[in-house]
């Protein structure tokens, strides 16, 4: 694990996505575009945790580097008990630590959980991985990680 900014260091886009999310009553930190979160990431001021099940990574594709704590497993996508748990050992409380799901549903509740946990500086991946569905329900053709044409790789 790469030393990462705490929550005491500032920068642009973290202050910047903590206000909106304060204006808008988040209960976490704030949400944070795909691309800055490629570039936090990058800069190894974040530490990059993918939300989704082992079956989604595998299948679908995931940020190369990024670490894996699922939220929901199994084709039913039944909540981890152990998710705070398994967070507390790839990210540390104070570290800022940046999410990322499908879509950025499931994200945002993760969010809120390692918030309610202590963790300091937790931040939503807006739009996920995927993107949200479209009217032909499809994902992947309006926005999401791979939309933005970020890195990542597949199994």
């Amino acid at each position: 694990m790469s030393a990462v900014l705490s929550e005491e260091v500032t920068h642009p886009v973290l202050e910047r996505a903590r206000e909106l999310g304060a204006a808008v009553h988040l209960p976490y930190a704030g949400g944070i575009a795909p691309a800055d979160a490629w570039a936090l990431f990058q800069s190894q001021s974040a530490v990059l945790i993918d939300v989704r099940s082992a079956e989604e990574r595998k299948f679908v594709g995931h940020v190369p580097g990024s670490a894996h704590v699922a939220w929901a497993t199994g084709t039913s996508l039944t909540r981890n008990p152990r998710f705070v748990r398994e967070l507390e050992a790839k990210a540390r409380k104070d570290d800022v630590v940046l999410l990322l799901c499908r879509s950025g549903k499931r994200s945002a509740l993760a969010a809120e959980a390692a918030t309610k946990a202590g963790f300091k500086s937790v931040f939503n991946v807006l739009e996920g991985f995927e993107g949200e569905i479209n009217e032909a329900h499809h994902r992947g053709t309006a926005d999401g990680w791979r939309y933005r044409g970020l890195p990542w790789v597949q199994d």
